[in-house]
């Protein structure tokens, strides 16, 4: 049992940034290996060894990651779960296209890669047997695209994110560390069973949340966007809406919380002059001083340090 650390590039010249994550990625997942468009790149990483569970928790800006192929006695097997942004997922030549709340488990001796836009992933690396003693047939559900919307998806993705927020129990309970990974291996085929869909259901629940993400970018200004409007707007039900973003991982008011913040981010850079307050009430916000705290909460600054220090 490993406790859980942290990387950033906060701190790190941006033309340092991308050797710094590389060497951080290889040697946490041996042969990974990072490029990116340009030199504006900014990522965090969370590193947390479970049992046999090698977890990761990344965000950065957009990148290409690529891996060579592991040589280990031991046959493992890499999850990669979509939790903000989207990717594309290429391994022996299948391709799988992840929204919000998908995943696809890949070999990790086989060579892979992943385009990805501004994003967050959970990624967890094991050895493949567990898994095919819960569920034989996992050979024809290797490199395709999991539909995380069902319910043992939901219920997979929650129980790795309260595991992330829970920390390392194992000093309070000896037995924490082997029920935690067989937790992990029963949940994870209970998400498998229910996660090939039909065709149309996917296209059609891929048709709603275009629509609904839409929606909600063109109306980040309205203080009355909600989860009854989204419902309204789109014409269907509040439910429909809610499991929507439990699809994603989250919720349609922590969504639109994020997005408000992260468009306020980019205001305060690109409108210079504006003042905050004005930038705040644009964007929905009907109360500057929450908005601030807000601000502060998810990037870790105030709208001002983050103005002066971009």
């Amino acid at each position: 049992m490993g406790a859980i650390e942290k990387f950033a590039t906060t701190g790190i010249a941006p033309t340092q940034r991308l050797r710094y994550w590389n060497d951080l990625v290889d040697r946490i997942y041996a042969g990974t290996f990072v490029n990116t468009p340009g030199e504006e790149f900014r990522g965090e990483m969370w590193s947390w060894t479970v049992g046999d569970l090698a977890m990761i928790r990344p965000r950065s800006t957009q990148s290409f990651v690529g891996r060579r192929g592991i040589d280990s006695a031991e046959e493992r097997v890499i999850l990669h779960l979509q939790c903000r942004g989207k990717s594309r997922h290429m391994q022996d030549g299948e391709e799988s296209l992840l929204q919000p709340g998908d995943f696809v488990l890949g070999s990790a001796h086989r060579p892979y890669s992943i385009e990805l836009t501004g994003h967050e992933l959970l990624v967890v690396e094991f050895p493949r047997a567990p898994l095919v003693e819960r569920f034989p047939g996992l050979d024809d559900l290797m490199r395709q695209r999991l539909h995380g919307g069902t319910p043992g998806g939901r219920v997979f993705h929650d129980f790795l994110l309260s595991l992330w927020q829970l920390g390392d129990q194992s000093q309070q309970d000896p037995e924490w560390e082997r029920g935690v990974t067989s937790v992990f291996y029963d949940l994870f085929a209970l998400a498998m069973r229910g996660a090939k869909r039909p065709a149309e259901d996917r296209a059609n629940d891929h048709v709603l949340r275009e629509r609904v993400l839409s929606v909600v970018e063109a109306s980040l200004g309205d203080p009355a966007l909600r989860t009854v409007m989204l419902a309204q707007t789109c014409n269907t039900s509040v439910r429909t809406i809610q499991n929507l973003f439990a699809g994603m991982g989250t919720t349609p008011t922590a969504y639109i919380l994020e997005r408000r913040l992260r468009r306020a981010a980019d205001r305060l850079v690109s409108t210079p002059d504006a003042s905050i307050t004005d930038i705040a009430f644009e964007l929905g916000f009907n109360d500057s001083a929450y908005f601030a705290r807000c601000f502060r909460q998810h990037f870790g600054v105030a709208p001002r340090e983050w103005r002066a220090t971009r």
